[in-house]
């Protein structure tokens, strides 16, 4: 008879129940579920997230969790969310909307776990990998519901085209970084002489960027991506392979420019919408920013250091909009469509000083060479970007693909660098 046998049920579960390679294994579970999710759902990632959180915590060393929120990767975001609580002392909106302000923030606090619990798994690539297969999944669905839209969750609204679940923005934002993010492998393996495996990985990423020139894309997107792939040949390629790549990305650019309207008009639309707004105060997407983004400033101007508090701008915007004549531009929203006003009206410049810190410590995070290092910078740029025209980290979907990335990436890089001290020593020996 085995020990195992003959050991009593309690103990048996005693010892389950504090197996922290156990504990480890059911968190990497969950995070893969949520990476999975997160695409197609809102409430499941929350679930999922919830559940992970509660995995990790169980055998959570305290003492070393508390070393690494003395890093600064972990402790501005944490001073992010402090603050945005610390804000509803002076506003002076209603205590239900300065609660509901801060809760976009919250999703900050995760960070700190994930790089906590991927600096000792061995899955984070299982997570970043179901990220990638579920965004491949929507798009397939995408070309089945441009080609008949009954098949679509979204109805018959008017984004609705090509969307299978959620929006347009989110599922550009999701085929933009994999399309961009699968450069790297594609490159690694044809370098390898690995010519299956590379064309079908350079097959995904053109099926991406296709899906997007040809069904549906928002245009922070396609603006984005040549920022984030500029950003990430100049920190991680030679020379060469550069000019190899900006070819072929605008040699893949002209082709869409000649076949697809949308794009190829796209300049156009927003120049005329632009001279709409300002001859005929119409109501136009760029219109709206820039009314927006005008009010902000002025906002801003008037509590330039801690700002107005957490959960005024649907106040201020709302006295702003009391004024308007026109009913055009009368309307009241609680998002200036940028990050940055959207902290700074609310937090002043000390807000925006925490949110630019934290963004950079976490670029800095991934300088160096390999496919992590490369995705966790994508992550980083796009976030920033994209967030001139969007407040995207404190969107659900935007925000969640920030902490998920960079928490998963930054924790396996965290521990490729404490290896690579331990491998030097050992060499030396």
């Amino acid at each position: 008879m085995s020990l195992a046998a003959a050991a009593p049920p309690r103990s048996l579960l005693r010892r389950y129940w504090r197996d922290s390679v156990l504990w480890t294994t059911i968190a990497d579970v969950f995070a893969i579920f949520t990476a999975l999710s997160l695409p197609w759902s809102t409430s499941l990632p929350a679930i999922f997230i919830s559940l992970w959180l509660g995995a990790v915590a169980w055998t959570l060393d305290w003492r070393a969790y508390g070393r690494l929120l003395l890093q600064p990767i972990c402790y501005l975001p944490v001073a992010l969310v402090g603050l945005a609580l610390v804000g509803t002392l002076w506003s002076d909106a209603p205590w239900s909307a300065r609660l509901y302000a801060v809760s976009p923030t919250l999703k900050l606090l995760v960070l700190p776990g994930l790089f906590y619990h991927f600096e000792r798994s061995s899955r984070g690539m299982w997570v970043l990998a179901a990220f990638l297969v579920s965004c491949a999944l929507v798009m397939v669905m995408s070309w089945v519901v441009a080609y008949d839209p009954s098949l679509s969750l979204k109805g018959t609204q008017s984004d609705a085209r090509g969307v299978f679940v959620k929006n347009y923005i989110d599922q550009s934002q999701e085929f933009a970084l994999c399309a961009v993010a699968l450069i790297y492998p594609f490159l690694r393996l044809a370098r390898a002489g690995k010519f299956w495996p590379s064309l079908f990985v350079g097959l995904l990423a053109v099926c991406f960027i296709d899906t997007m020139g040809f069904i549906v894309a928002s245009r922070s997107a396609i603006v984005t991506m040549p920022i984030m792939l500029a950003a990430v040949v100049l920190v991680h390629m030679r020379l060469r392979t550069t000019l190899i790549i900006v070819g072929v990305m605008t040699a893949m650019v002209g082709v869409l420019w000649l076949t697809t309207t949308d794009l190829r008009w796209s300049p156009t639309r927003l120049w005329r919408d632009y001279q709409l707004y300002k001859t005929q105060q119409g109501v136009t997407s760029i219109g709206l920013r820039l009314d927006f983004w005008k009010k902000s400033l002025q906002f801003y101007s008037e509590a330039p250091v801690i700002g107005h508090g957490t959960g005024s701008l649907p106040g201020l915007f709302g006295r702003a909009a009391a004024d308007r004549s026109d009913s055009a531009l009368k309307s009241i929203i609680s998002n200036p469509h940028n990050q940055t006003l959207n902290v700074a009206v609310q937090w002043g410049t000390i807000g925006v000083i925490l949110l630019y810190a934290m963004w950079l410590v976490h670029l800095l995070l991934f300088r160096g060479q390999g496919f992590v290092a490369w995705i966790g910078l994508l992550v980083v740029v796009q976030n920033m970007f994209t967030s001139l025209f969007n407040s995207h980290l404190f969107d659900f979907h935007e925000g969640w693909m920030y902490v998920l990335g960079v928490g998963v990436a930054g924790g396996m890089m965290l521990s490729a660098r404490q290896r690579e001290p331990a491998e030097s020593r050992a060499v030396s020996r």
